[in-house]
């Protein structure tokens, strides 16, 4: 099935999505240096695997459109949610896309029937940099304050889609080519700058008990790694994937990979469906 667009009102902006398939539903939270298209290749697996798949663009991103008005990505999630009637999701998210599913799972633990995290952020979580990392950063920081976007876009391609500690140009072809228009789409947009904090997360993240599974590649940020070696041993019902040779970005740089783990986890919500209807 081809995925078909929409677009929601929030307030003053204009969120703009795709969706794809029927069933029960799977929403798809991009990376802050993405957008929605991150996850075609996800969305069409899941449609294949009759599930109800969709993605869309947050504010700042993509194609949606907003004032600077203030606002919350979890408020925002929520209003499309409720515009699709979705009732009870699995969210799938990945980097600032999976700190928000971690918020939401805490505000709405109801509504969420399982979470995907990939190298995840978690509101309140510590950070720390190696000499190697910490000079990459460096070099963002510079061109961000020299106004050098085009520069800016590049440093952050070898940051985040080759990894801090990898040679840049290690990912190359058509994921070097998204990556480059969705973060460049987001780079040009003028900034937002009344979005509401989130409230801390790190310190209650074992109270998040829906199914879930944490993936990370090894080329990622060692502390996003170390994040997720403490996730799947804080979170009750989570288990921990690391992917060889993959950054943060692994759906589009190992999307057949992703989809493997992708439909593996969703498949065991299959079984207890059929579980439950067996004994009722």
């Amino acid at each position: 099935m081809q995925a078909e667009p929409f677009a929601i009102d929030v307030g003053g902006a204009t969120l703009t999505g795709l969706e794809q398939g029927e069933g029960l539903p799977v929403v798809f939270l991009h990376a802050g240096v993405c957008d929605k298209r991150m996850w075609l290749d996800q969305m069409q697996a899941v449609d294949d695997a009759g599930w109800h798949a969709i993605a869309y663009d947050r504010r700042g991103y993509g194609e949606a459109t907003s004032p600077d008005e203030a606002f919350s990505h979890l408020d925002d999630l929520e209003a499309v949610l409720d515009a699709l009637d979705i009732h009870a999701v699995v969210l799938v998210g990945c980097s600032m896309g999976g700190g928000l599913a971690v918020d939401f799972a805490l505000a709405h633990p109801g509504r969420v029937i399982g979470l995907v995290l990939m190298g995840t952020s978690v509101t309140g979580a510590p950070w720390t940099a190696t000499a190697e990392e910490r000079a990459i950063e460096i070099a963002e920081e510079d061109a961000w304050e020299r106004g050098d976007i085009d520069l800016l876009n590049k440093v952050q391609a070898h940051e985040w889609l080759d990894g801090p500690r990898t040679q840049s140009g290690r990912v190359g072809g058509a994921a070097r080519t998204l990556f480059l228009d969705m973060n460049a789409a987001a780079l040009s947009k003028p900034r937002l700058t009344q979005e509401e904090d989130g409230p801390d997360a790190w310190g209650r993240i074992e109270t998040v008990t829906a199914p879930t599974l944490l993936v990370v590649g090894d080329e990622d940020f060692t502390a996003i790694v170390e994040r997720h070696e403490t996730l799947s041993e804080t979170m009750p019902n989570a288990f921990g994937v690391v992917i060889e040779g993959a950054a943060h970005i692994p759906s589009i740089e190992k999307p057949e990979l992703v989809n493997s783990l992708l439909l593996q986890f969703l498949d065991a919500f299959d079984g207890d469906e059929s579980d439950e209807d067996s004994e009722a």
